[in-house]
């Protein structure tokens, strides 16, 4: 049976569009990645999707990797079976070839447009461009203030856990868990991406379809703004050190600080945080009536001090509605990006020749499975 696993490897964060593109399918374990590349509105994720759906359909895994611009588009696919990643190639995540022709390779799907049809809507092109690049930034700066908030939130929070708990906590996890395993001379490898996205629709997240096939499921609730990082960190590096390979999923609001979940596939082992931003109920994980997942349920308020937060009860509503009301504004303007960028797509959907793009999808396909 297909396994079928969405993510975004990009996202929307207080840094503005932050990229983790580069560990979707490195050069050394790639048979093939493939730039697609073209304009907005020229067909380059529903040409992926497409490709993706029948190797999907063939009873292949493929990994979907979503645009945070629009939730609904893709900027990639993985075909892991056959280890080869179609990724496009255009603004904001600019993917060139780093080893042509023996690993990567382009597809323009400009050369199907009329550029005269095009050319002639220039002015407004570069208008309604700049007006979405206004959103976003405006939207950026939101996040950013969103996240001054958070940071303060943290700061209540971290003053009132129980270190020393914390740390018993997840030295027992990893002796339980992966403790056995010797130290490795060689180290696993790390992948880094997003669970959730920050998007024009609101927060999304693909969490459950990340534990597809995963035995072992802790579950790991958190209020947001809690920094649990240090506790994921420890489990990652205990199982890299050991020489597991390991999949890392970032916050998009600290990309590259905060992770939120932990995928250790060798151990069929994941470890996932829940917040009101992202919520799962244990039976969500579960896929199927034939699976058997062991769900292991870790409450992080359990190992703070209750006064403490009683004390500051206040104060942390108050931070709380901040960040809501930011991250809202933040929301808003990456609609108002979204519904700009919509009208530059419509300049160039009339422009394009799908038929021949259709086709060349269906010729790459044949290609494809016969490697």
């Amino acid at each position: 049976m297909s396994v079928q696993r969405h993510y975004f490897p990009g996202n929307n964060t207080p840094q503005g569009f932050f990229s983790y593109y580069r560990y979707i399918l490195s050069q050394r374990e790639a048979s093939r990645i493939i730039c697609i590349k073209g304009g907005p509105g020229t067909g380059k994720s529903t040409f992926m999707k497409k490709i993706g759906e029948k190797f999907a359909e063939m009873g292949e895994d493929v990994d979907f990797l979503h645009c945070s611009a629009d939730e609904d588009s893709l900027d990639g696919i993985v075909l892991k079976n056959r280890r080869i990643a179609l990724i496009d190639g255009t603004s904001p995540h600019m993917t060139d070839p780093v080893t042509p022709g023996a690993v990567d390779r382009i597809i323009n799907l400009g050369d199907f447009w009329n550029e005269e049809g095009i050319a002639a809507n220039k002015a407004e092109i570069i208008d309604l461009n700049e007006e979405t690049s206004r959103w976003y930034r405006i939207a950026y700066n939101y996040l950013s203030a969103a996240r001054s908030v958070f940071r303060s939130l943290e700061e209540v929070y971290n003053g009132a856990v129980q270190a020393g708990e914390v740390y018993g906590l997840v030295a027992d996890i990893i002796r339980a868990e992966y403790g056995e395993h010797p130290i490795s001379m060689r180290p696993g490898r790390q992948k880094k991406f997003f669970a959730s996205a920050i998007t024009a629709g609101g927060m999304t997240h693909y969490i459950d379809t990340l534990l597809q096939g995963v035995e072992k499921v802790f579950i790991v609730s958190s209020p947001e703004g809690f920094q649990n990082s240090s506790f994921m960190e420890i489990l990652r590096e205990g199982a890299v050190y050991r020489g597991f390979d390991t999949e890392v999923f970032y916050c998009p609001m600290a990309p590259d600080e905060k992770i939120e979940h932990l995928i250790i596939p060798q151990l069929s082992l994941a470890f996932i945080t829940v917040n009101d931003y992202h919520d799962m109920e244990p039976w969500e994980v579960i896929r199927d009536d034939d699976s058997h997942q062991e769900i292991t349920l870790i409450d992080m308020s359990d190992y703070m001090d209750s006064v403490s937060l009683e004390e500051e009860s206040e104060l942390l509503e108050s931070l709380r509605e901040e960040a809501d009301i930011l991250l809202g504004k933040a929301i808003r303007a990456l609609g108002h990006a979204k519904d700009t960028h919509m009208k530059v797509e419509a300049l160039y959907i009339p422009n394009m020749n799908f038929t021949q793009v259709s086709a060349l999808a269906e010729e790459l396909f044949e290609e494809l499975k016969g490697k």
